[in-house]
């Protein structure tokens, strides 16, 4: 016996595959709506740790730019501290010079020079006296540029017979000299005093 179906099989089949289709993307709305519910959540978990990071980064940065500013200020006291100690040194060693120039001059001049004057200027002096003969002038120099821990660098200005045509006491011809010598600040050794001609 052949079954013949007359209802309408695939309307019923075309309804089915549309019912089928809709559930199927229900399911891939929801599984999409789901994914990108985890998404966004991970997305904005990750921002706000990271503005938690840069908001700590910000406040380290304000406390160690805060430190900067300190330690400028510390390098500036320093500094300043570091100029007014070099200023009481160098008045320490200023108020003494006076005395080491002219026991420097007392050692270094040998006999038959004698100074009429001394002028300091800064770090330069400047000498005038007489001399018995040219000798002991260049004697003089030489003992500042070799053998004088305060002074160095003389140059002699000039040298002549004297004008006044007075002679020393033991009756010989007198030279007037002027010199220029420059004074060291802090000299690396004593020398010893050198030998004085006679």
């Amino acid at each position: 016996m052949i079954l013949i179906n007359l209802l309408p099989h695939r309307e019923a089949r075309r309804r089915q595959r549309k019912q089928a289709f809709f559930v199927a993307l229900g399911i891939s709305a929801g599984i999409g709506l789901m994914l990108s519910t985890l998404w966004y959540a991970a997305a904005s978990r990750m921002v706000s740790t990271q503005q938690a990071r840069n908001a700590f980064l910000s406040s380290e940065i304000k406390i160690l730019e805060s430190q900067i500013k300190d330690i400028a200020t510390l390098n500036a006291d320093i500094e300043a501290l570091k100029a007014r100690q070099k200023a009481v040194e160098d008045l320490q060693t200023d108020r003494n010079t006076p005395v080491r120039l002219l026991a420097e001059l007392v050692r270094q001049a040998p006999d038959g020079v004698y100074l009429n004057s001394i002028r300091q200027s800064g770090d330069r002096v400047a000498m005038t006296g007489l001399a018995q003969t040219n000798e002991r002038v260049s004697e003089f120099l030489r003992n500042i540029s070799y053998g004088s821990p305060w002074l160095h660098q003389p140059e002699l200005g000039e040298i002549k017979l004297s004008a006044g045509g007075g002679g020393s006491r033991d009756g010989g011809r007198l030279y007037e000299f002027s010199i220029r010598a420059t004074l060291k600040r802090s000299p690396v050794a004593d020398a010893a005093p050198p030998g004085r001609g006679g």
